[in-house]
């Protein structure tokens, strides 16, 4: 069966609830009928409430930037992936290349957010990706081999079947730099051939791999040509209804 691709909107931390509101009345009749692709908003959690409303009946889904790794508990600042069910989130990014880089965020702690997101019913967005210097160092796979053995970590093929993982080199996360079709293409090979080793053919063939990394609506056709690439996780190109709207009609 052919992969859905989906492609995600991550507004990160922009947007009021006001603003996203506004947003998402001039995005939904961009895509209005639109049924090759997934689509998902993820807003902050402030505009999360307000999104699902306003999405409703769209077909739209709606996700969250980010969770915690327990139900509920003494976590000031946190959010639980059962909060994030009781308002309708569908769908939770984990461990984008920013979580890693300000927060401290590791393989190890993602996993543990995967299994609770698993657990939970929410379709998690799992990033990996190299930093430059790993790139220009020719440690690509090794670096794509150790994220995706960390964050699959104690996960069986059944209980991954949701998932979905984004492939972020992080050279080119709101740098301009976009990596190629092929450079994207071959990465992507070896998450799926890793998933393969940990998870067996079956899984690997029915992941998805989504490219984010300065994904805009000049370069999305190309990108989505490949077909090793699933769908795109989109950052700037993404916080305009219009840009979001040609990216998702690529």
């Amino acid at each position: 069966m052919p992969r859905k691709p989906l492609i995600a909107a991550n507004w990160k931390m922009y947007k009021t609830p006001a603003q996203a509101q506004e947003y998402v009345k001039l995005f939904l009749p961009l895509v209005a009928n639109h049924e090759r692709d997934e689509v998902v908003l993820c807003p902050s959690f402030t505009s999360l409430s307000v999104v699902i409303a306003a999405v409703t009946g769209s077909g739209v889904g709606v996700g969250a930037q980010n969770m915690y790794s327990a139900e509920e508990g003494a976590f000031t600042g946190e959010t639980s992936p059962l909060m994030l069910k009781a308002i309708g989130a569908t769908h939770v990014i984990l461990g984008h290349s920013e979580r890693r880089q300000y927060f401290a965020e590791t393989d190890e702690s993602v996993n543990r957010k995967l299994k609770m997101a698993l657990k939970h019913e929410l379709t998690p967005i799992v990033c990996v990706g190299e930093v430059l210097a790993e790139r220009e160092a020719g440690k690509t796979e090794e670096v794509l081999l150790r994220q995706t053995r960390g964050v699959l970590a104690g996960i069986t093929a059944a209980e991954a079947a949701p998932m979905v993982i984004a492939y972020e080199p992080v050279w080119a996360i709101g740098t301009g730099k976009t990596a190629t079709p092929q450079i994207a293409s071959e990465a992507h090979r070896v998450i799926r051939g890793e998933v393969e080793k940990l998870l067996g053919a079956e899984t690997a063939a029915a992941l998805r791999i989504l490219y984010g990394g300065s994904v805009k609506p000049d370069n999305a056709t190309a990108l989505m040509a490949e077909e090793e690439i699933d769908g795109a996780l989109v950052g700037g190109a993404s916080l305009d209804a219009q840009s979001f709207g040609k990216i998702v009609n690529y």
